[in-house]
């Protein structure tokens, strides 16, 4: 299973300097082997040859101390000035040694210890596994992930697959009721109208060229089909975040939809995945129409350590958005997630009101926001559908969330909005822990309604 956030994985290696010329090698060898008590002598001695540090916060005498800045995210972050840049609370390592305080004294305090930032794993390198282990954990991962998203469709794959294969029990080669039957079965998935036509011609043409015989052959058309209509999606709007130049910073993600759909979730899972591959992230709490939003997203940072942007209610929203711009710039954030308010398609002014939002994030960073993500629930089926419609008609909709995959049997809503609307689906909600929001596979979606 690749990473949930690839933007950044280029730059996640440590060289282990296994390439070095020999003479280097030579002289890492000489310096191992020389003994400590010399080595100190000789830092000593480089020490005194250097030229004095100045540091406003040292005394006369004091050592040198290291500052290592950390993330703090354990709240709601205050709104920064655009004179001074938002703090940063600072940890003390431990001191170097100094002609003042020789190396033996400096190691009596050792090193605080530093906590991965991936929960998910205890070796960002894997370091500590053979090439067997690692092949036999990648392996586990995938038949897990593959087996989730199983689970998440069994309802819709219950509608389709299951009913098709009660319907050709008997049957010896597939006529017009058989057809009959399966157009029922994929508007029940509510694989849509338009998109069940499609496939039914392909299905007939391949009946009359005596390509389709049995069932076996019917359900791979019909995956083959449905697979071809998703990949197809994939061309328009944005399916990665690859697409965007790494020194384009921060990666802006606008997040719209209609109240109820899980839009709040959906923000803090992103960030907390986003943030446990290493990735810097903010949130901008801009949905300042409703009072309980930004208590909501700051129950969701708290929680997942991610800092928080937020004002009080009633807000211009695009000045919320412009603080969090300023503030993700001055403490080099990766990502910037917009939270907005859930606008009900026909409310003229609140659309308005959006685009506003992008034409201030388009003016401080390149590019903003590099995708608009909208939160469809997966239960709400065709309505949903409708609802991509009207928001891809004034806010720039680059790709869909389609929410609570696992709790409905219409899941075939996913390929409806592919074929009718030409989105990709990015993300899908197959549980309520955090790690069940997981980028979409085409592949695994299609097995899953059939296998």
């Amino acid at each position: 299973m690749g990473l949930f956030w690839k933007r950044k994985s280029g730059d996640q290696f440590v060289s282990l300097k296994l390439n070095e010329p020999l003479a280097a090698a030579d002289k890492l060898a000489e310096r191992l082997e020389t003994p400590a008590a010399e080595t100190a002598s000789v830092d000593r001695a480089r020490a005194q040859t250097l030229p004095p540090q100045t540091n406003s916060t040292r005394g006369p005498g004091s050592p040198v101390i290291d500052l290592e800045p950390t993330p703090t995210g354990a709240g709601p972050t205050p709104i920064p000035s655009e004179r001074t840049a938002p703090e940063k609370e600072i940890t003390v390592t431990r001191p170097l040694p100094t002609p003042e305080r020789p190396a033996e004294v400096a190691k009596s305090k050792p090193a605080a210890t530093v906590p991965s930032r991936s929960p998910f794993a205890t070796s960002v390198l894997g370091l500590n596994l053979s090439l067997e282990e690692l092949q036999a954990q990648e392996a586990a991962l995938e038949q897990e992930f593959s087996a989730r998203f199983r689970r998440a469709v069994a309802a819709t794959r219950e509608t389709l697959s299951e009913r098709l294969d009660t319907v050709f029990q008997g049957l010896k080669q597939i006529d017009e009721n058989l057809l009959d039957e399966l157009e029922e079965a994929l508007i029940a998935a509510d694989i849509g109208v338009a998109t069940t036509q499609h496939i039914l011609e392909t299905v007939r043409r391949g009946v009359a060229r005596k390509q389709i015989n049995d069932l076996v052959t019917l359900k791979q058309a019909i995956k083959d089909e449905l697979l071809k209509i998703l990949r197809q999606s994939e061309k328009q709007g944005v399916a990665s975040e690859t697409s965007v130049p790494e020194n384009v910073a921060p990666y802006v993600m606008m997040v719209v939809g209609v109240n109820g759909v899980g839009k709040t979730t959906t923000i803090g899972k992103l960030a907390s995945r986003i943030k446990a591959e290493g990735n810097d992230v903010l949130i901008c709490a801009a949905d300042t129409f409703r009072a309980a939003a930004s208590d909501q997203l700051a129950i969701w940072a708290e929680r997942t350590g991610v800092p928080l942007i937020q004002q009080k209610q009633g807000t211009d929203p695009a000045a919320v958005l412009f603080d969090s711009l300023k503030a993700a710039k001055a403490r080099g954030s990766d990502v910037l997630i917009v939270d907005t308010a859930g606008r009900l398609h026909n409310k003229s002014n609140l659309m308005a009101e959006l685009e506003k939002m992008k034409r201030v994030a388009g003016r401080e960073v390149e590019g903003a926001p590099h995708e608009t993500l909208l939160v469809v629930d997966a239960v709400t089926g065709q309505n949903g559908l409708e609802q991509a419609r009207q928001f891809l008609k004034v806010a720039g909709v680059t790709g869909i969330v389609l929410t609570k995959l696992d709790g409905t049997a219409k899941g075939g809503i996913a390929v409806a909005i592919a074929n009718e609307l030409g989105l990709p689906i990015r993300y899908a909600g197959i549980g309520e822990k955090v790690d069940d929001l997981v980028v979409f596979d085409p592949q695994l979606y299609v097995n899953g309604l059939f296998e």
